[in-house]
């Protein structure tokens, strides 16, 4: 692997191979499932005209590219581990005429940001995978202005989301489905409230707030787009690995048993429960 700087191997391996490359294939339908979440993001982010942003875990640059009109007369730099993704992130911002975005490859844990190089740091769904959290986000911290913000929106425990719960559930057909860890490395890696609270602080950010997000998760317009969707799930997927053609084809009916159970007249949407995060880096002299 060419990227310098890499500590979370294991992360760097998935998302920079085959989970960026579904995310890469499959980027308008993934993005469409989690506007809900965009919009809530941003409105804590409260982006500035002259902010200089860092998106932490851009993928292919949805975010970046939001944020970047938003900061109209600053700039914003999205980091991500994967090269497919920062690919399709660089072609996007040239096709929609974003020009005050760059991307960078990287290990945002250990990553060389410049000090005190941004006034707002951003994450969508990018910041529950690290190796040391703490000194995640103390590395965050110090490329952060004094005074600086921070805003990001995890996911909550595996229970309290219906979205990844229910076809999991679905696709085990009666049997238990290995269970996803919370507060480790990986989707739920910051779902326990106090203990994302800690880390934060430990890592010297202020004013840190936890707000609950009950938001839908919206899995296509239909029902097959919606079973289709979720089979590209890296939580669901797995489930689906090793089964033969007959267990295969009962699972994935009891998949879209349950997407026709939550279909609406604007599509198949599931419950979800995120925390949206903000705090600050103290100001100086604070």
């Amino acid at each position: 692997m060419s990227m310098p700087n890499i500590v979370n191997v294991d992360q760097a391996a998935a998302w920079d191979g085959p989970q960026g490359d579904v995310w890469v294939e499959r980027e308008e339908s993934l993005n469409a499932s989690l506007v809900p979440h965009t919009n809530a993001l941003l409105a804590a982010a409260a982006v500035r005209h002259g902010d200089r942003v860092l998106d932490v875990g851009c993928g292919t640059g949805a975010t970046t590219r939001l944020c970047a009109r938003r900061a109209a007369d600053g700039d914003v730099v999205g980091v991500d581990l994967s090269s497919a993704m920062l690919r399709r992130a660089r072609e996007r911002a040239v096709s929609e005429g974003v020009r005050n975005v760059a991307f960078e490859q990287g290990d945002a844990q250990v990553h060389p940001f410049p000090p005190e190089r941004f006034d707002l740091v951003v994450s969508r769904f990018g910041v529950m995978f690290f190796a040391d959290p703490v000194a995640a986000f103390a590395n965050l911290l110090r490329a952060t202005a004094p005074g600086g913000r921070f805003a990001a929106v995890v996911w909550q425990a595996v229970e309290r989301n219906d979205w990844i719960a229910l076809p999991r559930a679905a696709l085990a057909l009666g049997g238990d489905a290995p269970p996803i860890v919370n507060d480790v490395p990986g989707p739920m890696g910051l779902a326990d409230a106090d203990r994302t609270r800690g880390i934060l602080t430990a890592a010297g950010w202020s004013d840190v707030q936890l707000d609950e997000a009950v938001l839908p998760y919206e899995y296509g317009p239909d029902v097959e787009a919606a079973v289709a969707h979720a089979r590209n799930v890296g939580m669901v997927r797995a489930l689906l690995d090793g089964l033969d053609a007959e267990r295969t084809e009962q699972a994935v009916d009891a998949l879209r048993a349950v997407m026709a159970e939550h279909a609406t007249t604007d599509g198949v949407r599931l419950d979800s429960r995120a925390w949206i995060i903000r705090a600050a880096r103290p100001a100086a002299g604070g």
